[in-house]
This record gives structure tokens, sequence and C-alpha cells, in this order.
């Protein structure tokens, strides 16, 4: 498995597939052929379904430093990946390369006959189950795991991911307006906390202000601004929401915060090595699936519960959103996608709950429901796999 640092990116939403990575293969291929003057960028699959509602035609045009045009090709099916995309590079008319590139989830990207440009594995074990019989042998937390192998400079990393992440929160909370796009989405987080102090349960607060973390973050997503992939940028206000509350309601340290990262980590190296983080090869479950198990694992972490317990709430998070579809209306990340997040939160905070009394009862391994998951990806039809070609995409009426 690579570094965390893979996992956790900083940059513009909406978008990790369609906006990061694009523009990452764009950056190889400004550095390859400095010489080109012109760039025919072809885009395939959910790239070209979803490009304009995604922002990856300007993510494009923006990061190539020669004249450039984009074009959209719905029609060909017999793609490497889903989101593949070819740059034919010109110089003065006439063709001197073309690099076919694959944005494979969470910011990641694959050249097509370039290995080196895929980032080494720092982790020798390559699911839960060999991860947690290391620990166990060794009497290691996750979080101390991750320590073992990228070393203690990790947690310094995790530290400036969190500050990042609570900075997009409390920039969203403050924010207002209509998201750009054309649906005429209002950002809702600042509505949701400004409720925060009114007479009510605790539990109808907890579910209030860890919504409205959700919002925050994945409205700055949404809406362009400066975001944490966790593991993906359509799913990046899961985890910032429980753990910005967690900190607010019992005050956790930053420390403890950057151990609980590590650990949600591990948890969504663990998805992204054996299926995947991609909406567009395996359905919504593949990002706001993965972002639940990576937020109780967060939480269980913090909790100080042991290794069963954190299996259980990344498997219990999962297991409840196999066959989740990925349906963006317009291309767009906001409709149903930040109700997702909001929704994934308290999950997570469910599945802490049940992990805390149920463990010893479960029967589903974390490993098998990473298989099944991405199974069942693969059996969903490609209208679902973030084409907005089906489902709540295709129903809605403007």
């Amino acid at each position: 498995m690579q570094s965390l640092k893979k996992l956790y990116k900083v940059g513009i939403g909406p978008s990790s597939s369609h906006t990061m990575g694009p523009q990452y293969a764009a950056e190889y291929v400004n550095n390859k052929y400095p010489e080109g003057d012109f760039v025919k960028v072809t885009l395939y699959g959910s790239l070209a379904l979803t490009g304009e509602g995604h922002g990856t035609h300007t993510a494009l045009s923006s990061t190539l430093k020669a004249k450039n045009e984009i074009a959209f090709n719905i029609e060909e099916k017999d793609l490497p990946h889903p989101n593949t995309l070819d740059f034919e590079i010109f110089k003065e008319n006439e063709k001197i390369a073309t690099v076919r590139a694959m944005s494979i989830g969470g910011g990641e990207i694959r050249i097509e006959g370039v290995p080196d440009v895929t980032a080494p594995e720092v982790y020798p074990q390559k699911n839960f189950e060999e991860i947690k019989d290391y620990c166990l042998m060794h009497h290691l937390r996750l979080s101390d795991y991750a320590a073992k192998y990228e070393g203690e400079e990790i947690f310094p990393f995790l530290k400036s991911i969190w500050e990042r992440m609570k900075m997009t929160v409390r920039e969203g909370l403050y924010q207002e307006g209509i998201l750009p796009g054309g649906l005429e989405v209002e950002r809702k987080a600042k509505y949701l906390y400004a409720q925060r102090h009114m007479d009510e349960t605790p539990e109808t607060r907890e579910n209030r202000l860890v919504c409205a973390y959700a919002y925050a973050a994945s409205e700055q997503n949404a809406g362009g601004g400066m975001i944490t992939t966790a593991p993906t940028c359509g799913a990046s206000g899961v985890l910032p929401a429980v753990l910005y509350y967690m900190q607010e309601k019992k005050g956790f340290t930053d420390f403890e915060i950057a151990k609980a990262l590590a650990t949600a980590g591990i948890i969504g190296n663990v998805v992204k090595q054996n299926a995947s983080i991609s909406g567009a090869e395996a359905g919504c479950q593949a990002e706001i699936g993965t972002a639940c198990s990576m937020a109780a694992a967060a939480l269980a972490e913090l909790h100080f519960m042991d290794l069963d317990q954190i299996e259980y709430a990344a498997e219990n998070a999962m297991e409840h959103y196999l066959g989740l579809t990925c349906d963006p209306i317009c291309g767009l990340v906001q409709i149903p996608c930040i109700e997702r997040n909001a929704v994934a939160a308290m999950r997570a905070i469910n599945a802490l709950s049940l992990a805390n009394f149920l463990t010893a009862t479960r029967k589903v391994k974390f490993d098998t429901v990473v298989d099944t998951m991405y199974q069942t990806g693969k059996d969903l039809k490609h209208h679902y796999r973030e084409t907005s070609e089906g489902g709540l995409a295709v129903n809605y009426e403007m």
C-alpha cells in the first residue's frame, strides 16, 4: 500500500477524479513535452459524461501551458478505466506524441506505459487481515503501524491535514448564497450551525452539529474551495465532520486527531488497494462508503478501542452502503452528494456505538465487505457509476 500522503491530498474541489487527477495528468504532459505548442485532450467515459459539471475541462485548460482544445467522446466504450483521457501533443501542426492517462480515484493517475508515475508502496501488508495479524504480533495500534512504516514524521503531516480540514469546516460554516452550476442549490451549513443553541435533546443537537460540519466541508468542495481528499473530494465532508465534532465535544488534542487520521488512512488504503475509491469505477459506495468506514475507524481510535472493535466499526459502516449508486444531477457534486456526506457522518457515529456493544457477535470481516463492495460496483450498470445517465440524475426535474 502507498503512503498516507497519497491518500490525503489538499486541493481544489469539486472532484478528485475529475479535477485533481486530470490536472496531474496535464502537469505530466507539461513537463514531458514542454516543446508542444498545442494539445488536444479527449475525455472518455465518466469524464466525458460529467466533465462539464465536474469542471474537468476548466481544470485542464487552466493547467496546460500550451494552447489546447477539449473534446468529449461519449461513444467509445472499450476503455482501460471509466476515467480515461488522451492527450495529443502537437508542435508546429505536427503530432509529436500521444499520452493516455487514467484518473483512478482520490486524485491518483496512471499513465499508460509509464509505470513510475505510480508512487512506491511503503506498506508490505496487502489487506486488513494481514495488517491486523502484524499489529497483534507486535502489539501495535493502527496508528503505531502507520508510524512503523512511514516514520514519526507522518504525524506532523497528518496534523497539517487536520489544520486544513478544520479550516475548510470553519470557512464553510460562514458562507452563504447559491452554489455554482445552475441547480440553484443554497448553502445550508450556516443555517444548521445557527440552530445549535436551540433548546433540544443532546441527540438532536449532535445530529444538527455533525450535519452542519459535513455540509460546511461538502459545500466548500462543491463551490470549488480548498479541501482535503478523504478519500475523495466528493466524500470529503464525512471525516472532518465527525472529528471536528468530537474534538469540540471531548477536547481531543490535535495529536490524538492525527493518530485517528492515521487509523482512518489505513482503512482507506485497504479499500484503495483491494477495491476502488472511484465513483466512476464502483459507484458512490466506493466514495461515501469508504469515507464512512474511515470515519468510524477514526472514532474508534479516538476512543481507544481495540483492533476487533475498529474492524467492526469500519465493516459495519461500509456494509450499509453496499450498492449505493453515483448519480450526480447535472454532473455536479451537489445533489445528492452533499446530503450523503452528512448522513454518512452520522452513520459513522452509529457504527462506533455498535462496535462498543456488539463486536463480540460480529460475523463479517472488513476484507470481506471490501471485496463485496468492489464486486457490487463492477455489477452496477454503468449508468449508476458517475455518468449522470441514471438514478436521480435522469429522474430529477428542474
